[in-house]
């Protein structure tokens, strides 16, 4: 039993949107900016501030910790809206902006709000359509497989459809659509 490879990134309109796959796109220059931020922190709590009273070393930990993790995260933000932006072809240069000047990451909440989904490209005709479509609205390809009854979307596991209880075994889907073969 073989699973072509772009079933998966049919169904799911890419790859990375997976949790761990969504994580890799966070650039190396935001993860080195991350570590330099947070150890930055840790030297303004531990070296820069004053600490004469030692009753104190407990809240100077917890608050160079916490503040040097808060700032690590948004600089690791940034970098995810970074190389997000540019998979779902938006104006990078404008929501960088956005997320950069908008405080208390306001702006990356605006992102996540206003993003524009993910486009992948048709195999038969290269077209750019939405990943939730079922058939290419240019060629009539069929991208991700559907119950023959009621043409919702199902998954290449079921064996019936979860909506109208057809037996998906009798719309004889292209095999590149089947998780099983028969």
């Amino acid at each position: 039993m073989t699973i072509p490879f772009d079933v998966k990134s049919i169904r799911t309109g890419s790859v990375a949107d997976d949790g761990a796959d969504a994580l890799s796109i966070i650039p190396g220059w935001s993860i080195a900016l991350a570590i330099l931020v947070f150890a930055a922190a840790q030297y303004l709590f531990h070296g820069v501030l004053p600490h004469q009273k030692h009753e104190m070393l407990p809240m100077r930990l917890l608050m160079g910790y916490s503040w040097g993790t808060a700032f690590a995260s948004y600089v690791l933000l940034i970098g995810y809206v970074s190389r997000d932006v540019k998979r779902r072809n938006m104006s990078a240069g404008l929501w960088m902006l956005i997320v950069i000047v908008m405080p208390g990451g306001i702006g990356a909440v605006v992102y996540f709000l206003l993003r524009q989904p993910i486009l992948s490209r048709c195999p038969h005709c290269t077209t750019e359509i939405a990943s939730s479509y079922h058939f290419c609205p240019q060629c009539q390809f069929q991208m991700a497989p559907v119950c023959g009854k009621c043409f919702r979307g199902v998954r290449i596991t079921d064996v019936y459809c979860t909506q109208c209880g057809h037996d998906l075994a009798e719309d004889h889907a292209p095999a590149r659509l089947r998780a099983y073969s028969d």
